[in-house]
């Protein structure tokens, strides 16, 4: 009889044991910290994290353009003339997605330059006298970004600096909010006395000249 409850004494004190050490191995596992779950990037329709502007900024400009394209339209001998069309009135497009504009734009999830491709050739852009009102002093680039105040495409400021949009680029400004939108100055690689204003808002970009 004794060793009956002899037995059945260890037999208890053996499971007190097993149930207490199970019980400190759950506690331990709770305390540990569990991997955490990367949320992916929300997409549009069209594929792209961002699309075009919507307070995008581009962190550099466009690169130079390694091999124009073949101009076939006259050289100016002055100023940058008025767009030349086609003969079928048709005018070149930059809608390279159906959501995009026809403008010269900027891909936000590249930032690919579209539009920015015909080179220094480009007749439509030549100046006989480049910076023939010095260059621009101010902040270039994506770390300053500069509000509108005021003007038209012939004549804008910024900041107290004054700049005019190229002839050629008019109709893509038809958009712009001369007096709040936001724009980012950024040096054209290409063409000489001339810079690229990108408007944050829109995601488009003109070429502009620096008036003083």
């Amino acid at each position: 009889m004794k060793r009956l409850f002899l037995l059945l004494a260890v037999v208890l004190i053996f499971s007190i044991t097993t149930f207490a050490q199970e019980g400190r191995g759950n506690q331990q596992r709770q305390q540990q910290p569990q991997p955490q779950r990367q949320q992916q990037p929300l997409r549009q329709q069209n594929g792209s994290e961002h699309g075009v502007g919507n307070g995008h900024v581009p962190a550099r400009g466009p690169a130079p353009v390694g091999t124009p394209p073949p101009v076939s339209l006259p050289r100016p001998t002055r100023e940058p003339v008025r767009p030349v069309e086609p003969a079928d009135g048709q005018r070149r497009t930059f809608r390279d997605q159906p959501d995009h504009p026809e403008a010269p734009h900027v891909h936000a999830e590249r930032d690919q330059w579209v539009g920015h491709d015909t080179g220094r050739n480009d007749p439509h852009y030549h100046l006989d006298h480049p910076w023939e009102h010095g260059r621009f002093t101010g902040a270039i680039g994506a770390q300053h970004i500069w509000r509108l105040h005021g003007g038209s495409r012939d004549r804008f400021d910024v900041g107290g600096y004054f700049f005019q949009v190229a002839p050629y680029d008019y109709d893509f400004a038809n958009d712009w909010l001369w007096d709040n939108d936001d724009i980012v100055i950024y040096p054209d690689p290409d063409h000489d006395g001339w810079y690229l204003a990108y408007n944050v808002r829109l995601g488009t970009y003109l070429h502009v000249m620096f008036l003083g």
